[in-house]
């Protein structure tokens, strides 16, 4: 069932929203060489903590830590450990917000200098799917045509898409109704409505779509080991279009 938000819950919301987005401007210029990624995981959990709120990743479906870290082949779920950051890496950050039962959830790749130009290519890509995405967003749309946006700009560019794994909706959860696939699937397509607000992830690989686990249970990278981006904001859908909620 989709759960649409009134102004007084989209406000609680967008606090969260602020919340998640100062944790991104605090973290990303920790994203060195020689940093751990579970040091990465410590200051994001400080950091919500201090602001008076969760880390809604932490212990839910007990995933063991407040931030997801993915590193070049790693497409999502990449646990903190004691592995460094080095030169070259892309480093997926993913995290979400509980702030009194209102949820967000954004992700961010950032690329650690020197960086090749395919990898600068990647990134871009990845988050001009993103915004083709929000850019098709509004009352009457359909899922689909959000799907469409991300699907066609990565397969022009000669990517791979991620299809298990696709955004969602937000907000009274971590987790909600209606998915929202990065390519267009047999699913359900429901009509955009005021008051839904909606996580848009585009998961973009340089080489095929196809992707697998790992053994920690967690970490999903690439079949063929090839490079994945992984943007993602918080969007509401409003009369007029949509209102990106998060910010990097």
């Amino acid at each position: 069932m989709i759960k649409l938000k009134n102004a007084q819950q989209l406000s609680e919301i967008q606090k969260s929203c602020d919340i998640l987005s100062g944790m991104f401007a605090h973290i990303r210029k920790h994203v060195q060489p020689g940093v751990t990624t579970l040091e990465l995981d410590r200051i994001a959990e400080e950091f919500i903590r201090n602001n008076g709120a969760v880390p809604a990743f932490l212990g839910y479906m007990n995933y063991p830590s407040s931030l997801c870290v993915s590193i070049n082949e790693e497409v999502i779920h990449g646990l903190p450990s004691k592995r460094t950051i080095r030169a070259g890496d892309i480093v997926g950050l993913d995290c979400g917000v509980d702030l009194g039962g209102f949820f967000s959830d954004a992700a961010i790749s950032i690329a650690v200098p020197p960086v090749s130009d395919a990898t600068v290519k990647l990134l871009t890509v990845t988050q001009e799917c993103l915004a083709r995405a929000i850019l098709a967003i509004k009352p009457g749309a359909r899922v689909h045509d959000i799907s469409r946006a991300v699907f066609s700009h990565a397969k022009a560019n000669g990517y791979g898409v991620v299809k298990p794994y696709c955004g969602h909706g937000v907000g009274f959860a971590q987790h909600e109704d209606p998915q929202v696939p990065n390519y267009v699937s047999a699913g359900p397509n429901p009509r955009l409505i005021p008051g839904m607000v909606l996580a848009i992830e585009p998961m973009i690989n340089a080489g095929a779509d196809d992707i697998k686990d790992l053994s920690d249970g967690w970490t999903v990278i690439t079949a063929d080991k090839s490079p994945s981006a992984h943007f993602e904001h918080t969007v509401a859908v409003t009369a007029s279009g949509c209102t990106v909620m998060t910010r990097w």
